[in-house]
């Protein structure tokens, strides 16, 4: 199960994991410390109908990388470079994530991948099914107060979401642009 690079930005991994099937189910290994990039410290799982766009976070003084897969359903991912010193800062890339009942010998199948997310990136997704589960494997315990959201739809930021009117919730339609993050330092500290 070795990291492998999936964008210019460094520190970016996606791995793909291998579902195995049977009459029974299915049976996934996502973890495995000797492969892992940091210790695990909290583990969240969150499910999200159709339509729900959730982002872009991040926390501002205790920064985490995230290790992040779905576990059922199908979602548009997005991470946006706010590292300052980033050669990538201020750039994006997104893919679809895939829980493992669409990695299938059945046809069309879609690969079950998971996302490593250094610390010093905002991220968010919007789901494509019916609803999904995804789960979220951190460096860093989260700090009520420390979250800061990335504007979804700034402009300036250029992210080709596949809905123009998704569902956000209000904390998240509060969020900054990226330049109003700037000008009121509010960038992660690394």
């Amino acid at each position: 199960m070795p990291y492998i690079p999936f964008s210019a930005m460094a520190g970016l991994k996606c791995q793909s994991l291998t579902v195995h099937h049977d009459t029974r189910g299915h049976f996934v290994e996502s973890y495995r410390s000797s492969h892992a990039p940091f210790i695990v410290q909290q583990h969240n799982v969150s499910y999200s109908g159709a339509g729900v766009l959730r982002g872009l976070h991040y926390q501002q003084r205790f920064p985490q990388a995230k290790l992040l897969r779905v576990l059922q359903g199908c979602i548009f991912d997005v991470v946006v470079d706010v590292r300052a010193d980033s050669l990538t800062f201020g750039c994006h890339t997104s893919l679809m994530l895939y829980g493992p009942e669409y990695d299938n010998d059945e046809g069309a199948s879609q690969p079950h991948e998971q996302l490593f997310i250094p610390a010093g990136f905002a991220h968010g997704f919007y789901v494509v099914s019916d609803g999904a589960i995804v789960e979220y494997a951190c460096d860093r315990t989260y700090q009520p107060g420390d979250e800061q959201c990335l504007l979804w739809n700034d402009p300036a930021l250029g992210i080709a979401w596949p809905t123009t009117e998704p569902i956000v919730s209000a904390k998240d339609q509060q969020g900054m642009t990226l330049h109003q993050l700037v000008q009121t330092g509010c960038l992660p500290y690394l």
